[in-house]
């Protein structure tokens, strides 16, 4: 039996994270979605961004009232500050929309064929059903193969042209809805009705229609909240102040100096970066379920990843049968086949076909043979095997065995070169050993080496037995490994590194691995497993490469990165334009205040008008960034702290004090103003 992966191994040194292509013409494009979203129902949902429309409505009424040259031309950059924000969230859902739409186009009306010979539209099938899927057919919703092996063409969904392979019997047994098989024949029994298949969800998904505001997103609204009431504050305070000192502003000069110190720039760009987060996972075949995991993705501090299909190739195949106690090969061979003749699993698929290569065996049951009784693997006895004439015929971990020193010995060996040894015993009389063999992929241990650098720590999750599970830890340079490992144990294991008040991440694709997957704060169902793990995961790859999650955890630190970075230029771009902007307000009224004029704006009408032009393009000017994210290198926590003060923190008290000088040149030649 031939190995055959999903996807062409990934070597070399990964690509860095960043967004897709950004162009104007997203922005001339999504201009309608922007006008759309002025109304005040959707305003309504951002407290900082709602503020800024009820001041442009205001000042619109005294527009028309007294439609001077600084009235009307406050009225419509205030205006513009709202449609800008409007821009930037438009944007990043119109990506959405298109991935979207290349998915519906994926969906077909297909006609299902049950096994019980009827024939129905794929959009009545119940779960539960049983399905006959040939070559040239499309699979009529998502399930799990359940008899049969064939190749599957899932390129409209991953955009991977390669085919794949779906197989009953392991954890490659899930299709999705739509794909096409392309060769053989399948059973599949269905596991989501219509209308909640993965390419349903998927759209729904990435067209933001199920996003929700993640716990960080909330406390950082509660926060410019916070700021807005206190500025508010600050702002009506200023008018009796200036009564006093014989400078009454008006009400278009208050409202327009508000606008332009509460944080609006992050008011408006915050939802813009969530949603284009969730786009940079969906550019890399990554879907998530919420926001939330993006973010827990960087926070992570563990990291558990299944060894089989994730750190190794995939399934583990026979490759050698080794006798001990004097038994002949002959009845080894006897005994290894009969052990695993009603085994449909990879492995005892690879145990008949091992035989059959190369030690003239059939690969098929004899009709005598077909009589016995099928002793399925558990994790509590550890063994599979058959009862037939009256003798037990078993394989299995060595543990579940009473192995002498001889037998230890061989299991051992097998296990510290890092292959998998199965013992075959008749009546609890051991015969031998079956080594199976497994493979690191290529380039894992510089991928672990890159999570070591961003302070994960990696643990390896596996069946096999210590001395196995050790081997392949060394060789793919993972800090731990649990060995032995029963569905249970994976639960205890992310438990207490939760208790610990650690963030646990978690890959996965069998059905074992579904308990372990919703428990852990950041679950990556690979699209190649089972329905189970997909459901409970909180992101499932559709390219199934476990090393992805490096990608994951790199776009959910830049995600948090970023928000962070264009929070702290916000906040210092409105403390430098208080001192911009302030002191030229009141120079006239207490000429001391002019040593603080460091810019000498023509007159507090000039400087007003500049600071709200400002306060509007400037959002334009980070919509790009919000898009594509700030660009994530592995650093500590102090040196990303220094960066985001000296880069944002920095830029943000300088860019007001450079963009309102500017723009203060062209607005005093405005008659009326200047």
């Amino acid at each position: 039996m031939t190995t055959t992966t999903d996807r062409p191994l990934r070597t070399g040194k990964p690509r860095p994270v960043t967004a897709g292509a950004f162009g104007a013409r997203q922005l001339v494009t999504s201009f309608p979605d922007a006008l759309r979203k002025l109304d005040p129902r959707h305003q309504a949902r951002n407290p900082v961004m709602f503020v800024v429309w009820a001041g442009s409505a205001l000042v619109t009424v005294f527009a028309a009232t007294d439609p001077s040259a600084f009235t009307v031309a406050v009225a419509a950059w205030l205006w513009l500050t709202v449609l800008f924000a409007n821009l930037a969230e438009a944007v990043a859902e119109g990506r959405g929309r298109a991935q979207a739409d290349s998915l519906r186009r994926t969906r077909a009306d297909a006609v299902a064929r049950l096994t019980d010979g009827r024939t129905v539209p794929g959009t009545e099938l119940a779960i539960g059903d049983l399905v006959v899927v040939a070559a040239g057919e499309v699979v009529p919703g998502d399930g799990d193969v359940v008899e049969g092996i064939a190749t599957v063409d899932e390129s409209a969904i991953t955009g991977e042209s390669a085919p794949v392979v779906r197989e009953s019997g392991g954890d490659r047994s899930a299709v999705t809805g739509g794909t096409t098989v392309l060769s053989d024949r399948i059973v599949v029994r269905i596991t989501a009705k219509p209308g909640d298949t993965f390419v349903d969800r998927m759209i729904a998904l990435v067209e933001g229609a199920r996003r929700r505001k993640t716990p960080n997103e909330v406390a950082l609204t509660i926060l410019l909240s916070t700021l807005t009431i206190v500025f508010l504050l600050a702002v009506v305070a200023l008018q009796p102040f200036a009564v006093y000192s014989g400078g009454e502003q008006s009400v278009v000069v208050l409202t327009a100096l508000l606008v332009c110190l509460i944080p609006t720039t992050i008011g408006a760009l915050l939802s813009a970066i969530g949603i284009a987060g969730m786009d940079r996972l969906v550019q890399r075949n990554v879907l998530a379920t919420s926001g939330r995991a993006v973010e827990a993705a960087g926070d992570v501090d563990t990291l558990l990843l299944d060894k089989t299909g994730t750190i190794t190739l995939g399934n583990r195949h026979a490759t050698e049968l080794i006798p001990v106690r004097g038994t002949s090969l002959d009845e080894l061979v006897d005994a290894a086949r009969l052990s695993s003749l009603a085994d449909g699993t990879p492995e005892g698929r690879s145990v008949v076909e091992l035989c059959a290569a190369e030690h003239g065996r059939s690969a098929d049951a004899t009709a005598h043979e077909r009589t016995g009784e099928f002793v399925p693997f558990t994790a509590q006895t550890r063994m599979s095997g058959i009862d037939l004439d009256g003798r037990r015929v078993r394989k299995g971990a060595a543990s579940a065995f009473a192995v002498d020193g001889a037998t230890r010995a061989v299991v051992d060996g097998i296990g510290a070169a890092g292959g998998t040894p199965l013992v075959v015993a008749v009546d609890d009389r051991v015969l031998g050993v079956i080594r199976l063999a497994d493979v690191v992929k290529p380039g894992m241990a510089e991928r672990f080496a890159q999570l070591r650098a961003m302070g994960i720590r990696t643990v390896m999750v596996t069946g096999d037995n210590p001395l196995t599970a050790r081997a392949i830890a060394a060789e793919a340079g993972v800090d731990d490994f649990l060995a032995e490992a029963k569905p249970e144990d994976k639960m205890a294991l992310i438990r207490r590194e939760q208790e610990g008040g650690k963030l646990v991440a978690m890959t996965g694709d069998g059905t074992n691995d579904a308990p372990a997957l919703a428990q852990s704060d950041v679950g990556v169902a690979m699209n190649t497993g089972t329905s189970a793990a997909k459901e409970a995961g909180n992101m499932v790859d559709l390219d199934s490469d476990p090393t992805k999650l490096i990608e994951i955890v790199e776009i959910g630190k830049q995600l948090l990165i970023t928000r962070g970075a264009l929070t702290t230029f916000s906040v210092a771009n409105d403390l430098a334009k208080y001192f911009a902007v302030l002191p030229a307000m009141f120079a006239a009224i207490h000429p001391q205040l002019d040593r603080l004029d460091v810019m000498h704006l023509a007159s507090p009408q000039s400087a007003i008008l500049s600071a709200v032009v400002f306060n509007a393009l400037i959002i334009v000017v980070l919509i790009p960034l919000a898009l594509r994210g700030v660009r994530y290198r592995p650093a500590g926590a102090s040196a990303l702290l220094r960066r985001n003060l000296l880069v944002y923190g920095l830029g943000g008290v300088v860019a007001p004090f450079v963009g309102i000088r500017l723009i203060d040149l062209l607005v005093r030649l405005i008659p009326g103003i200047g």
